[in-house]
C-alpha cells in the first residue's frame, strides 16, 4: 500500500498550470534558498553499502503477516493485521524506491513491483516520490506531486461546496476519513489525462501494476476473504498512513523550514518506519530507518536549527493539537506569483 500522490488538501492530482502570470509559480526569495546544508552521516564500523538485512528481513516477515491477515478465521482480527502489514509494506515501499536495502533500482524495481494495496503502482510512486525530493520546490501546489496546497487562485474558484470538504480535509480526522478518495480520485484522474496526452511512461507504470493486482486478488479469493473486507483494508492502511503525511511539510520560506521532525519512537514510528525524523530524512534519503534516530540524537540541536525548530514531541501531540482543528490553510500562504 503505497502513499498516494497528493493526498492533501490540494486533492491528490497534479494541476495544470494556469497560463497566467503565476505560471513560474514562486518567487526567487522563495525559490532560491539553499536547500537542506549537508551534515555528514555517521558511517558505523564495519556498514557495508550492500544489502540491508534488517530491511530485507522486515520486509519478508511484512508480506508473512499479510498472509497471515488472510487465513485468520475472525473478519474484524483479519482485517486489523491487513491494515498494519499494508501500512508497513507501504513504508518498506519507501524505503525500497530509495535504495536503502538493495542498493539497485533493479533489484529495488522487482522486490515492489507487486504492490498488495493494490490502489498505486509503485513505478508511479517511484517517480513522483523522488521528484518530491527536489527541496527546493517542498509545498509547490505545481511542481511538489506530494503537496498539500492550492494556488490560492485556484482555491478562490472552487465552489462553495468544494472549500468546505478541503477543509475539512485539512483536520486530522478529516484526513483519515476523506483523504484517501480524495486522493485515489484526484491521482487518477491525473494520471487518465496524462495517458490521455500520449504519455506512454504513465501508460508503462499502470500496465507493469496490473499482473501484481492479479496475483493480489488471486491470493485474497484463494483465502475466502471477502472483496469488500480487503479494500477495506487497504483504504484503513491509507488512513493511517495520512497520519504520517498530515503535516510532515509545512510552507515556510526557507526549504530547510519546511520538513518536521516528530520525536516519537511508539508503533506508529514504527509503522512509518521512523519517517516521522522526517527533516532527516529528507538531508540523509539514502540512510536506512533504523539508523534515523541514532543520526537524530547525535546531532538533534543542530537538526532543529536547520529545520526552523518545527517538532513535535509525539504523535499524541498531533491527535490532541490537531484531531478537530486545521493546521493550515488549502491555499498556499506564501505563494506569491511572478510576471512571465
Amino acid at each position: 500500500m503505497l502513499i498516494i500522490i497528493r493526498m492533501g488538501a490540494g486533492g491528490g492530482g497534479r494541476h495544470d498550470r494556469p497560463q497566467s502570470k503565476t505560471e513560474i509559480p514562486m518567487t526567487d526569495t522563495f525559490l532560491s534558498e539553499p536547500v537542506h546544508p549537508a551534515l555528514p552521516v555517521m558511517e558505523p564500523r564495519g556498514a557495508s553499502r550492500g544489502w540491508d538485512w534488517v530491511t530485507l528481513s522486515l520486509f519478508a516477515g511484512c508480506l508473512g503477516l499479510w498472509g497471515i491477515g488472510l487465513v485468520l478465521p475472525w473478519a474484524g482480527a483479519g482485517l486489523a493485521v491487513l491494515v498494519l502489514a499494508l501500512t508497513l509494506h507501504s513504508s518498506l515501499s519507501h524505503e525500497i524506491l530509495h535504495d536503502t536495502p538493495v542498493r539497485s533500482a533493479g533489484w529495488g524495481t522487482a522486490l515492489g513491483l507487486i504492490q498488495p494495496g493494490m490502489f498505486v503502482p509503485y513505478l508511479r510512486f517511484r517517480a513522483q516520490h523522488l521528484a518530491h525530493h527536489r527541496d527546493a520546490r517542498l509545498t509547490d501546489p505545481y511542481d511538489d506531486p506530494e503537496s498539500h496546497y492550492l494556488d490560492p487562485e485556484v482555491w478562490a474558484g472552487l465552489a462553495r461546496w468544494q472549500q468546505r470538504i478541503l477543509t475539512l480535509n485539512n483536520t486530522l480526522l478529516g484526513r483519515m476519513v476523506l483523504g484517501p478518495a480524495i486522493g485515489l480520485w484526484a491521482f487518477y484522474r491525473g494520471d487518465l489525462r496524462a495517458i490521455g496526452r500520449g504519455d506512454f511512461g504513465v501508460l508503462g507504470h499502470w500496465l507493469a501494476h496490473l499482473p501484481g493486482v492479479w496475483l493480489t486478488l488471486w491470493l485474497v479469493g484463494q483465502a475466502g476473504v471477502a472483496l469488500w473486507l480487503y479494500l477495506l483494508a487497504c483504504y484503513g492502511a491509507l488512513s493511517v498512513l495520512r497520519v504520517r503525511t498530515f503535516l510532515e511539510h509545512r510552507a515556510h520560506e526557507r526549504a530547510s523550514g519546511r520538513s518536521v521532525i516528530i520525536e516519537d519512537r511508539g508503533v506508529l514510528a514504527f509503522l512509518f518506519l521512523n519517517n516521522n525524523y522526517h527533516a532527516v530524512h529528507h538531508m540523509h534519503p539514502q540512510v536506512p530507518w533504523h539508523r534515523l534516530p541514532a543520526l537524530y540524537r547525535a546531532q538533534r540541536a543542530r537538526f532543529l536549527r536547520v529545520n526552523q525548530h518545527y517538532v513535535y514531541r509525539s504523535y499524541g501531540e498531533i491527535f490532541r493539537r490537531h484531531l478537530l482543528r486545521a493546521k493550515d490553510p488549502v491555499a498556499h500562504p506564501l505563494w506569491r506569483g511572478r510576471s512571465k
